[in-house]
């Protein structure tokens, strides 16, 4: 069946009796006409309203998937897929199964991912929420592009296809609604050919409210294009920050300064001190968030940020962080030098303040430089698999399925 079946159309299904059937025939309707050899599975994720029996019952081949959650469903579906190429969409009616000719050229073109895009196809009144349609999608779909480069105008278009090999080599690891978001920004990190095409969309079929829930699986699919992409969450507000901290802080060094009635001093100073240890702190986390995600394998590591991380070493970042260390030691020495001078009585205020922030602040992120190159120490432990879970190299993922 492998080396004849060219396409899986897969959907994946919770309790869609009413509208389950149709998406099937649909389906089935295209491969026959079109002459693509391929089969109709669904990846049912519990149905108790018999969706399973319809199902198999039109000649659809039925995996269940224990795990819950639409990635879960999804992904038990793909592994299970006979299919050179898959082709996923929601079984409730909004997709239409009988147009796939768009999809299936582009694969056969050689493109890894094939993007549907309802914003190009059409969107048929009422089946997609105001709020979705002009904001949520748009502005998801932006965040996107901007972090990930992703040549896609339609970031969660329901239907797409995908060659099986490549999606599965990617390493998708997301269970929930976020499956859809991880597809597309996993694909562009690991340098796979995408491709998208206009598809329709039409309002669903099912008398029951959708599965998804708008600002709670909004925020989820945002969280996770942040939390994959340390530069943007991380790094660049942080660099910004600190930049913008230690300038101000060189600044009022020398002494007040004033941009027409308006004065900066000492107070101004110490904010921009905790600016500047905030922007650092946030650039360490940058660093050790991409350092972990590359050894558990959920963020690949660029030929450039590969070399940056190999001329760094625990030392050169210890002895950097003792430098700024002493700096910040050497600093307060010198201040409390000239308190003696004084007879250890009162000094002037200001001029106090304004030595006091610089030498703290060399403690503080002399401190964080040492503690950061210490835990980058750890991240760098090589390890091996248990031998408990270690599985005999020889088993190719369709033997897992079977």
């Amino acid at each position: 069946m492998h080396d004849t079946c060219e396409l899986t159309i897969v959907m994946p299904c919770l309790n869609e009796a009413e509208t389950l059937a149709t998406c099937v025939r649909k389906a089935q309707g295209y491969l026959d006409r079109s002459g693509v050899a391929g089969e109709v599975l669904i990846a049912d994720n519990g149905s108790t309203d018999g969706s399973q029996d319809i199902a198999r019952t039109l000649g659809a081949r039925v995996v269940d998937v224990e795990a819950k959650g639409y990635g879960s469903a999804l992904m038990g579906g793909i592994r299970a897929a006979r299919g050179t190429y898959v082709i996923m969409g929601d079984a409730d009616d909004s997709y239409d199964f009988s147009d796939l000719d768009p999809f299936v050229a582009e694969l056969r073109k050689g493109a890894d991912l094939v993007m549907g895009n309802r914003f190009q196809g059409g969107i048929e009144p009422g089946a997609m929420p105001p709020l979705h349609r002009y904001l949520g999608n748009p502005v998801l779909s932006a965040v996107g592009k901007l972090f990930f480069k992703a040549p896609v105008g339609d970031f969660h278009c329901g239907l797409r296809g995908f060659r099986r090999e490549a999606i599965l080599r990617i390493g998708l690891h997301t269970t929930g609604m976020e499956f859809a978001s991880e597809i597309v920004v996993k694909s562009c990190m690991s340098g796979l050919r995408i491709a998208e095409v206009p598809t329709t969309l039409k309002k669903d079929g099912r008398s029951r409210p959708p599965h998804l829930r708008s600002w709670r699986d909004g925020w989820r699919h945002l969280r996770f294009l942040l939390i994959y992409s340390p530069r943007w969450l991380f790094l660049y507000p942080g660099l910004a920050v600190l930049g913008l901290g230690l300038l101000a802080s060189l600044v009022l060094l020398v002494g007040p300064v004033s941009i027409g009635s308006v004065g900066f001093d000492v107070g101004t100073m110490i904010y921009a001190a905790g600016f500047a240890i905030l922007g650092y702190q946030a650039v360490l986390f940058s660093v050790m968030t991409k350092l972990f995600g590359a050894r558990e394998g959920l963020l690949p590591m660029s030929a450039r940020y590969r070399q940056l991380v190999e001329r760094f070493s625990v030392e050169r970042g210890l002895i950097l962080g003792i430098v700024i260390f002493l700096a910040g030691i050497l600093l307060t020495v010198v201040q409390v030098i000239r308190w003696g001078g004084a007879d250890f009585g009162a000094m002037d205020a200001g001029q106090t303040v304004r030595t006091a922030i610089p030498a703290v602040l060399g403690l503080v992120l002399g401190f964080q430089t040492i503690m950061f190159s210490m835990f980058t120490g750890v991240l760098g432990i090589p390890t091996a698999e248990p031998a408990a879970t270690q599985k005999p190299v020889h088993e190719s993922t369709d033997e897992l399925v079977r």
